[in-house]
């Protein structure tokens, strides 16, 4: 499921309810059926996350990070197997800090999946890639669904969303305005905007600038 809006429209603030990093200003939130907060640590057991920015000690190596992430569970994934899924094998003995940025973003996966997580929380997973590195990410993360992990995915990209997500929780304001399929999605952008005429080929990123809320172009003044 793909987490979109605006800037400001709550998708981090969401997401980090979902995560135990904020508490809602009101209602609960679930997680497996249990109650995040009163069953955090039997919650946490089930799920693995990849932070928007994430630092790590610098001068430590990719393989030793690896070692220490595996410690912190009592059935760890197999960090050198996913190590070769992420294209890594070849960095394990480089210090973190000299890794790209591409890099740095799956090996931050590789670290969400060593617990063996029933859902992966993935927060703006490819801001900032190249193309070739965002198609090769969204391969692997196929591939993570279809072994039978859930995904929550915060994403500015409605491409990204379009190849990924199955359901879409739309925000602004702070409120869900929409939750559903893609598909569904496609019929209620066009009620709003009194529309029944919308191209058969019309992307998902064309639908969702219909939508969103319009920004200011940028103005300068005192230029002659």
């Amino acid at each position: 499921m793909a987490v979109v809006g605006a800037n400001g429209s709550g998708k981090t603030s969401t997401v980090e309810c979902v995560e135990g990093l904020r508490q809602p200003d009101s209602g609960s939130v679930q997680v497996f059926g249990q109650d995040l907060w009163a069953h955090r640590r039997e919650v946490y057991r089930k799920i693995g996350i990849q932070l928007q920015e994430t630092e790590y000690p610098a001068k430590i190596r990719v393989e030793e990070l690896c070692r220490l992430y595996a410690g912190f569970y009592e059935r760890p994934a197999d960090w050198e197997g996913l190590l070769s899924q992420m294209n890594l094998e070849e960095k394990r003995r480089r210090t973190v800090s000299k890794l790209s940025g591409g890099e740095k973003q799956r090996l931050s996966v590789l670290l969400a999946l060593m617990g063996r997580p029933r859902l992966l929380i993935l927060d703006e997973l490819t801001t900032g890639l190249d193309p070739e590195v965002r198609q090769n990410m969204w391969e692997t993360f196929r591939a993570i669904r279809d072994n039978g992990v859930a995904i929550l995915l915060v994403s500015h990209y409605p491409d990204e969303v379009e190849a990924l997500a199955d359901r879409m929780l739309y925000l602004e304001q702070g409120k869900q305005l929409f939750f559903g399929s893609q598909e569904e999605f496609r019929k209620w952008t066009a009620e709003r905007i009194a529309t029944e005429n919308l191209p058969q080929d019309c992307s998902l990123e064309k639908l969702y600038l219909q939508i969103v809320p319009k920004t200011t172009g940028i103005t300068m003044e005192g230029i002659l």
